[in-house]
């Protein structure tokens, strides 16, 4: 009888411990996949690249699109073997350890996209202010003012340069900076109501920084709070569950609510030329409002960064709640279980 318990429990270990390692390459296989979408959806719509669907037609077959295309097929099975190497090489790895790694992915891209706006915002805001006050020309000259006047200019030439330094500075920066971007959305909307009551003094500038910085608050700060668990739970039972109980609800939300919302948006959002985030960013769409920032098309970008930022932090996500139910040694403190 000893002996038939001990095999039992020797055979629940092995059956557990082969679930965690299909789990961490089901999170990263995730990962993986979404970054090879994206990387094709630059190569398709900016590059014009055939798509991997153009290999099923069999019409350019021979032909250096069909090579392009098998090319973007292999960069999908690429993602996947990579999954595998990485769990497989790192066997012995916890789930905490890669849900943390992940973890750590999560908040460069949320610092990254809070330097963009900092300094993106600012950029253009200055640049709309000398324009409407017709300061631009004595700055830059006439060409050149010309030229920020346009929205295929200014994307390229001047916020994707900014972009560029924005991943810099996260890369050797450690805080996500959220409480400083309320402050300047604070802070904008003070400037609003000072100079437009004191001064009489209003430009469409003035509203655009206020919209621009708002929603990309609301929106790059929903996978931290995720992080944190600060997000509203409609549900009266999860509060009383034991730990290990919590740990499976948050994996199967995960897998079922969480990372199927952010593949839909991805989905949806870049499945083609004119989808509400490619067409926008593709176009450089701004506003109609004449001598306002030209950062509209960005903002379509921040739904991207959300999805992408919310399905790196899901797959953590999923991983910490196996380890919980698992009742792994090593469980994550919250910040608000820190400070108090």
């Amino acid at each position: 009888m000893t002996d038939t318990n001990s095999s039992q429990s020797d055979l629940a270990v092995h059956s557990s411990a082969f679930s965690a390692q299909l789990l961490r390459m089901f999170a990263w296989a995730n990962i993986l996949l979404m970054f090879a979408y994206l990387i094709n959806n630059y190569l398709i719509f900016w590059m014009g690249w055939p798509g991997f669907l153009s290999v099923l037609t069999g019409n350019s077959f021979g032909t250096p699109n069909a090579v392009l295309g098998w090319l973007q097929v292999f960069s999908y099975i690429a993602a996947l073997a990579l999954a595998v190497f990485i769990v497989w090489s790192k066997k012995d790895r916890t789930l905490r350890a890669d849900s943390l790694t992940m973890q750590a992915m999560t908040n460069y891209v949320i610092r990254a996209a809070f330097w963009m706006v900092v300094i993106v915002g600012l950029a253009d805001m200055v640049i709309s202010f000398l324009r409407v006050e017709g300061f631009l020309e004595n700055v830059v000259g006439q060409d050149m003012a010309n030229k920020l006047g346009r929205p295929n200019y200014r994307g390229p030439y001047v916020h994707v340069p900014l972009i560029l330094l924005s991943l810099v500075v996260a890369a050797v920066t450690r805080t996500l900076g959220f409480t400083w971007l309320a402050l300047l959305v604070v802070v904008a909307e003070l400037q609003i109501v000072l100079l437009r009551f004191i001064f009489s003094y209003e430009q469409a500038f003035m509203g655009d920084i206020v919209r621009f910085w708002y929603a990309s608050l609301f929106l790059f700060a929903s996978a931290y709070t995720l992080i944190e668990e600060g997000h509203v739970r409609v549900d009266v039972l999860y509060s009383g569950f034991q730990d290990s109980t919590k740990g499976m609800v948050n994996l199967v939300g995960s897998i079922f609510l969480g990372l199927s919302l952010c593949w839909v948006v991805l989905f949806i959002g870049f499945e083609g030329k004119s989808s509400i985030i490619n067409a926008p960013i593709l176009s450089y769409e701004v506003t109609q409002s004449g001598f306002g920032m030209y950062v509209k098309y960005l903002m379509a970008g921040f739904l991207a960064i959300f999805a992408i930022s919310m399905l790196i932090q899901f797959s953590a996500y999923l991983l910490e709640g196996y380890a919980d139910y698992r009742n792994e040694p090593g469980k994550r403190k919250l910040d608000a279980e820190i400070t108090h």
